[in-house]
């Protein structure tokens, strides 16, 4: 494995030679027949004097690191040529040259669907994507994401309660996990999934890996979920990416007056596929299990019909989006002392939540 394993090392250590020019040059030669060419025929080969020197005088600490990392039994380095490579992500125009991973490294070669949107995404945003993926996640398919706040840690939980699995491509190394508060998440992640990165493991994370990390988190995937975006997210360079790759595009509506959801309502206007339950993206991807073709998906804390909520008149008027406290007043016609007390007592039951500008409805009511 190590022997093996020692060319790709040096090459992904040399500057500026991505995947793109490491498939280019391993038409002419092998990994190991690069790595052990002269000064002067990798120049001829199309090299930099950089980059020959990178390959002729490799960073044999950093290499030793490496090999020691993957000793771990959780801990796998994965090259292009490598059977376990996933198959769908070499089939992209850059593919990473090496894969690092933490985990079950099998869960990479499974059907996967991405579910990604805003850091700072609003209470229905979040309880979409958990929902989503869930769904996903009975239907037995893996749901990646990129492991960043908002939708997408609420997609790994999702797929982690389902009790299916989940795969996050971090922009960082997998010992730099990112951001912090994620740490607990990540290792419940490497149990019932997969850590991936293209970075070495001590690589910490710089805004310049995160486009990176979208085209793998695409790459993996048979179709990207956008769930929440602004006009100007990083989402919609995933969603850019799935478009380049070949794979299906979903969104999720939302409102004109929302300025989270403009990404979003964006891609739907330019041809994604707009998706208001789990059965739009099985329609569109082809479903693994009997329970998805026959859309019996269960979303997790269904409530009954026939349930009387408590003060049904304010809640009338408290939509998904923040509403002020005296605009409810002024709606329900009560003072405003009194929407206060009913608004706290709704909001211990779980029935709104106090947001900033206001007040919104949850899911549960």
């Amino acid at each position: 494995m190590s022997e093996s394993l020692y060319p790709w090392l040096v090459l992904a250590m040399t500057p500026h030679l991505g995947g793109h020019r490491i498939n280019k040059l391993l038409r002419h030669v092998s990994a190991q027949q690069c790595v052990g060419s002269s000064f002067e025929h990798l120049c001829q080969l199309g090299l930099t004097q950089q980059q020959a020197t990178a390959i002729t005088s490799p960073n044999q600490q950093r290499i030793d690191l490496a090999l020691l990392w993957q000793q771990h039994p959780d801990q796998h380095i994965l090259s292009l040529d490598s059977p376990a490579y996933p198959y769908l992500l070499k089939q992209i125009s850059s593919p990473p040259p090496l894969l690092f991973v933490r985990g079950e490294v099998d869960y990479l070669a499974q059907p996967q669907v991405a579910i990604i949107g805003s850091r700072a995404a609003s209470i229905d945003g979040r309880e979409a994507a958990f929902n989503l993926a869930y769904a996903l996640g009975q239907a037995e398919y893996v749901v990646t994401s990129g492991l960043a706040l908002g939708v997408d840690g609420q997609a790994h939980l999702g797929a982690l309660k389902s009790g299916g699995a989940t795969v996050a491509v971090l922009g960082s190394g997998l010992d730099q996990v990112y951001p912090a508060r994620h740490r607990q998440l990540a290792n419940e992640i490497v149990e019932q999934g997969a850590l991936v990165s293209e970075f070495w493991p001590d690589e910490k994370p710089r805004p310049q890996n995160f486009p990176r990390r979208n085209r793998v988190i695409s790459g993996l995937s048979t179709g990207v979920l956008v769930v929440e975006a602004a006009e100007k997210s990083g989402s919609l360079i995933t969603a850019r990416y799935a478009l380049e790759q070949g794979r299906e595009v979903f969104a999720l509506p939302g409102s004109i007056y929302n300025a989270q959801s403009r990404g979003c309502n964006a891609l739907i206007k330019s041809g994604a596929k707009l998706v208001e339950s789990p059965a739009d993206i099985f329609n569109e991807v082809g479903t693994l299990t009997e329970c998805a073709i026959n859309n019996q998906i269960s979303l997790p804390l269904p409530q009954p019909e026939n349930e009387e909520l408590p003060f049904p008149a304010l809640l009338a008027n408290v939509g998904t989006e923040a509403t002020p406290v005296d605009v409810v007043a002024e709606r329900c016609e009560q003072p405003v002392h009194e929407v206060l007390t009913q608004l706290l007592e709704l909001e211990l039951l779980g029935l709104v939540s106090a947001v900033p500008g206001g007040y919104v409805r949850t899911r549960r009511s």
